[in-house]
This record gives structure tokens, C-alpha cells and sequence, in this order.
């Protein structure tokens, strides 16, 4: 399958788009949703569900601080699913061996972008000792346009020159390497696991440990439970050709509303009013502490 003139465009269109949702709006800005959307593009949804749930996922524990740069998982997302759905590409070989990589490079553009950005940021602040506030909105809009470039114009040349270093690599791995591409395929599998051991190596993993236990426990029973009443489902209903009832393990919108429950408790009880003998002996300048030293109100 060749990516047509359209796909490379609305992608390209929403690969310069996706940065300014991240740092703007955060709703469309994430590795699922580049997933969706260029899914429905390359008319695969599935495959864009399985590589952007994937990336999303991997990147489940990583974050920025203060102006630091971080790996454009959406643009390798893009990029990823596209060939992915062209080549007929492995969706976990696609994941490890485009997605990450490329998430991985775009961190060079997104620097060139910060650095283009404040020739804007200077224009800025002249027009602010001016007094010029229509200057100062113009030049903010502006600032919009190297972040945008900076992911629109490198997926553009890579959809379009870069389909048949793809396909090489593509056909190589599942040739003569194809030990490779197996390896790289359970790879691909392995990397949402790194995401979750990133994203508990940053939380109140031993604080809040019952839930981890509890919510793992859930999970496994729940599974256990629904696949086996699926095998037992569709056994009985291979007995009588009338019996048109299918079985499904259970969704992952049920677990998660599992963990927003759980999740819901927990706020309710740390947003609790605290006496006032806790509040006096666990002051310090005016802040709550709790009994591991954590500050509880110094984010508002």
C-alpha cells in the first residue's frame, strides 16, 4: 500500500497541530490520540489504537521539568503507524523500531524550535516597553509557528522520501535478520512495561501500597474470571447454531473505573479537614507535614 498525497498531508497537517495542543490545550496532544487520528488517515484504526496505546504507555512515567525537552512520542507515533499501515509492518516492530527511535530524534527539532522561539520572545519584550499590546499578541501567535514546523516539516520529508529506506529495512528484518525483527517485535511488547515501572518509580508506590495490591489482585481475578467464563461461553455455545450470544473478557473501561473509585477515596480522604492539634504539631512556616516530611499544601 502507498501512502497517497491526502494521508501525507493530514498528517503532516496534524503533526504540526499535535505540539500546540501539548503545550496549549493538552486534549489531543497525547500518543493515543496521534494513534487514533492517523489510524483513521491510513484507514487502520486498530493498528493506530495498538502503536499509540503502546508509545502512550511507554511513556507513561516520563515528564519535564521546568524547560527541559523530552521525546516527541507523538510525532513517532504518526510516523510509526503510517508505515506500519503501508509496509504491513509488525505493529510492535513498528513500535520499537520507528516510534521510539524517531520519538527519540525529534528531540533535536524540539531544541531548534525552543531556540528559534525566542527571537519572538525578544520582539515580545520591546513591544511590552512600547506599550504595544496588539504587537505583543502578534508576536505570540507567532511563536506558534516554529513549534509547529518543528514537527511538520521533519514527518513531511520522512513520509515522503523516507517510504523506501522503510520498506528496505522492512524486508530486511523479516529476511536475513529475522532473528532481529522477532527480537525487536517482543521488544516493542516489552516497552509499556518500562513505561509502569518508570511512572512507580516516581509515585507514593510506599505510601499507598494496599492500593497497588489491591488493584493488582482485582485485575488478575477479574481477568481469571471473565476468561474463563468466555472459554466456558463460547464452548456452550458451539452446542446449538441458534445460540448467536458472544463473550468478552472484561473491558478496560471497567478496571479503570475500578482505579477511579479507588482514586475518589483516596482524594476524599486526604482532602479531609485535619484537627487542629495534627495541624499545630505538623506545622512548619505555616505548611501541613505528614509523617513521612512530605508537604501537603504547598501547591495550590
Amino acid at each position: 500500500m502507498e501512502i497517497l498525497w491526502w494521508q501525507i498531508l493530514l498528517l503532516t497537517i496534524y503533526a504540526g497541530y499535535q505540539i500546540l495542543d501539548d503545550l496549549q490545550f493538552n486534549i489531543f496532544g497525547h500518543p493515543v490520540f496521534a494513534g487514533i487520528i492517523s489510524g483513521l488517515i491510513m484507514g487502520d484504526i486498530t493498528t493506530g489504537l495498538i502503536i499509540g496505546g503502546g508509545m502512550q504507555l511507554t511513556i507513561l512515567g516520563v515528564g519535564t521539568f521546568g524547560g527541559a525537552s523530552r521525546i516527541d512520542a507523538n510525532s513517532g507515533t504518526v510516523l510509526a503507524v503510517a508505515f506500519s499501515v503501508a509496509l504491513g509492518m509488525n505493529p510492535q516492530q513498528a513500535l520499537a523500531t520507528l516510534a521510539v527511535p524517531v520519538a527519540s530524534l525529534m528531540i533535536q527539532t524540539d531544541i531548534l524550535a525552543r531556540f528559534t522561539n525566542t527571537f519572538f520572545a525578544h520582539r515580545i519584550d520591546a513591544k511590552i516597553e512600547k506599550m504595544d499590546y496588539k504587537g505583543i499578541e502578534r508576536n505570540f501567535l507567532y511563536g506558534a509557528i516554529p513549534w509547529a514546523l518543528s514537527r511538520a516539516i521533519p514527518v513531511f520529508l520522512a513520509l515522503v522520501f523516507g517510504g523506501g529506506v522503510v520498506k528496505n529495512i522492512v524486508d530486511y528484518l523479516n529476511g536475513d535478520l529475522k532473528w532481529l525483527g522477532d527480537g525487536l517485535t517482543v521488544a516493542g511488547a516489552v516497552l509499556p512495561a518500562v513505561g509502569f515501572a518508570i511512572l512507580l518509580r516516581y509515585l507514593p508506590l510506599k505510601k499507598h501500597y494496599p492500593y497497588f495490591i489491591i488493584g493488582f489482585i482485582i485485575t488478575a481475578l477479574m481477568v481469571t474470571l471473565f476468561d474463563g467464563l468466555s472459554g466456558l461461553g463460547t464452548a456452550v455455545s458451539g452446542l446449538d447454531d441458534k445460540f448467536s450470544m458472544s463473550f468478552s473478557s472484561l473491558p478496560m473501561l471497567a478496571i479503570a473505573a475500578i482505579g477511579f473509585a479507588f482514586a475518589g477515596l483516596e482524594y476524599k480522604r486526604s482532602s479531609a479537614p485535619k484537627s487542629a492539634s495534627t495541624t499545630s504539631s505538623n506545622s512548619q512556616d505555616g505548611q501541613n507535614v505528614d509523617d513521612e516530611g512530605e508537604i501537603d499544601d504547598d501547591e495550590l
